[in-house]
């Protein structure tokens, strides 16, 4: 005889449905949104002058952000006081939308001027350009005359 022992959290659960509760959550959901850590998205470009940092942060505002250069690194974060908003067409049924507190840091190399970081916020973007230094940038190739 073989007995068949039954998981009480899988009990009346299909796979399918175990999956979709899985991947169709976020982190909040399973410790609550004062728990979840959110790391806004970066884009980086460089050009001939400049590197242009963009980092993805709506809701907030400019004096909400605290960038500076410590050594060679350069630290973007960001705080705001979380105020509870009542819907006043029912409550939130997913709400993802949190930034309130996060920290990114990004390695500077030598190539950077630090002391001319210019830094932007808006629309929810906020975007640093940070110059090269004039010893880094490619020149033009020289042509050297013969005598």
């Amino acid at each position: 005889m073989n007995i068949l022992k039954v998981n009480p959290v899988f009990q009346g659960r299909t796979f399918t449905n175990l999956m979709d509760d899985v991947f169709n959550r976020s982190i909040s959901d399973l410790v609550g949104s004062d728990f979840s850590v959110t790391t806004p998205s970066v884009n980086i470009t460089e050009n001939h002058d400049t590197f242009t940092l963009e980092l993805a942060a709506p809701g907030l505002d400019k004096k909400d952000f605290n960038i500076f250069v410590d050594k060679d690194q350069l630290v973007i974060s960001a705080s705001k006081e979380v105020k509870n908003e009542d819907k006043e067409e029912g409550k939130w049924t997913r709400k993802e939308f949190n930034y309130t507190t996060f920290k990114r840091t990004f390695h500077l190399t030598d190539a950077v001027d630090a002391e001319n970081i210019n830094a932007e916020y808006n629309k929810g973007i906020l975007t640093l350009v940070l110059p090269k230094r004039e010893e880094i940038k490619a020149k033009a190739p020289k042509t050297i005359e013969i005598k």
